[in-house]
């Protein structure tokens, strides 16, 4: 059975994977640094932003492949999964700049209300 929403998301988080990962890989370059951080505060933040991306990810696509098998709606699926990848964006945008700054901590917030969106509406299916 095809899940084109499922499917078109992966696709979205691979790539802004390897987008993270490059940005990691240029700064280990910039700095020398192949293992750590170097003590550099542009790669610490760009490995955490990657890293970041990554404990998040997995649990948003789960759900969204789940949610998508037992019929939920493909357009708000679609939202959430754009929404999720706009946060992500702007939690990495956010994580180059001075903290405090509206790109992290909107990320960050619009990351958790997806996850909390899915996680709920998984639920609701189940019950």
């Amino acid at each position: 059975m095809p899940l084109p929403v499922t499917l078109t998301f992966a696709a979205a988080c691979a790539m802004l994977n390897l987008w993270l990962a490059l940005r990691v890989a240029r700064g280990r370059f910039r700095t020398k640094a192949m293992i750590g951080d170097g003590g550099d505060a542009q790669l610490l933040a760009a490995q955490r932003a990657h890293g970041n991306f990554t404990e998040y990810a997995p649990f948003v696509m789960i759900l969204v492949g789940a949610i998508e098998l037992a019929g939920g709606s493909p357009t708000w699926l679609r939202a959430a999964a754009i929404a999720f990848v706009a946060a992500r964006i702007a939690h990495a945008l956010g994580m180059s700049a001075p903290a405090p700054n509206p790109g992290r901590a909107g990320g960050i917030a619009a990351t958790w209300l997806v996850l909390v969106a899915l996680a709920g509406w998984a639920v609701a299916l189940v019950l």
